[in-house]
């Protein structure tokens, strides 16, 4: 989902103002004590392609050590990720193309936002779309082929819609709207199991925040990453899910952070480190304006 400004003159010094009084009082803190959840490291990712930007989804390797983004200008990228003693010092992209649809023609520009990304137990990747709602299927040349839709995704609202997408060990896909269509109404959440859709339970929708991206970690848990923009920045916000057959509510908020304390984040991807420390490794979309940065963030949930 993009953010226009109409006052971009001077909303980046307002940005920035933001960060450094923020940043130098508070940090992102952890919810409802469940579990402990630290800051680890964030890396500004730039790169001189002039495609580079708007980043949506995000795919980490089992070992943290490649990914697989896309753009919402319809783009796949791969590559490496370095770390040292633990934190990112480098993001590497060894390949990119485009995303095209069953012809083999580039995706025209009202069905290439790409937002929500997932890669499945037997390596088939899967995108989830705003602007034409759909969930596809991605061949490794970047061949779309759409899954069979929901009746709800034709009512979905233009730029607020299939923002997440993750998949459990047995290959099923989930996905929600960015809205639910009310300030207290719950989203729900859209299983595929390979066949068919199904809603199997909603989850509460809790203040202003909307979500953007969601995995499933290692722990079986569902992890919903969540926005809030206010003004002259964003909030971000996790919450954890067990999944059950009939789901649950409200879940654990598990991480929060301060107003600019990041920038645009909207993908999140779930992995176990070395440590046996579970890591969000989160990912913001910088919608192609100056005023922004791409930016990969870690954070580790130690072992209870």
């Amino acid at each position: 989902m993009s953010f226009v400004s109409n006052a971009r003159s001077f909303v980046r010094p307002m940005i920035l103002f933001a960060f450094v009084i923020v940043t130098s009082c508070q940090s992102a803190v952890s919810g409802d004590g469940v579990r402990q959840v630290q800051f680890v490291s964030s890396l500004r990712w730039q790169s001189d392609e002039m495609w580079f930007g708007g980043l949506s989804g995000l795919e980490v390797s089992q070992d943290g050590s490649s990914f697989m983004a896309i753009s919402d200008r319809g783009r796949m990228l791969t590559g490496d990720l370095t770390r040292k003693d633990g934190e990112l010092i480098q993001a590497n992209i060894s390949h990119s193309h485009k995303l095209r649809g069953e012809t083999g023609a580039s995706l025209p520009s009202d069905r290439r936002d790409a937002e929500g990304l997932a890669i499945t137990s037997d390596k088939s990747t899967y995108i989830s779309f705003e602007g034409t709602h759909r969930v596809v299927k991605v061949s490794s040349d970047g061949i779309t082929t759409p899954l069979p839709a929901h009746p709800d995704f034709a009512n979905f609202q233009l730029n607020s819609s299939l923002e997440a997408l993750a998949s459990d060990e047995m290959g099923a896909l989930y996905t929600l709207p960015e809205r639910s269509g009310g300030e207290t109404r719950p989203f729900p959440i859209y299983k595929f199991d390979g066949t068919a859709w199904s809603i199997p339970f909603h989850i509460a929708r809790v203040g202003a925040f909307l979500p953007v991206g969601a995995d499933i970690g290692p722990d079986g848990a569902l992890y919903l990453l969540e926005r809030d923009f206010k003004y002259v920045g964003f909030k971000s916000r996790v919450r954890r899910f067990d999944l059950t057959e009939t789901g649950t509510q409200k879940g654990d908020t598990i991480l929060q952070t301060a107003l600019g304390h990041h920038d645009n984040l909207e993908a999140i991807s779930v992995w176990r480190d070395e440590a046996g420390h579970i890591r969000l490794t989160l990912l913001s979309d910088d919608n192609f304006r100056l005023v922004q940065v791409t930016e990969l963030v870690e954070y580790a949930i130690a072992p209870q």
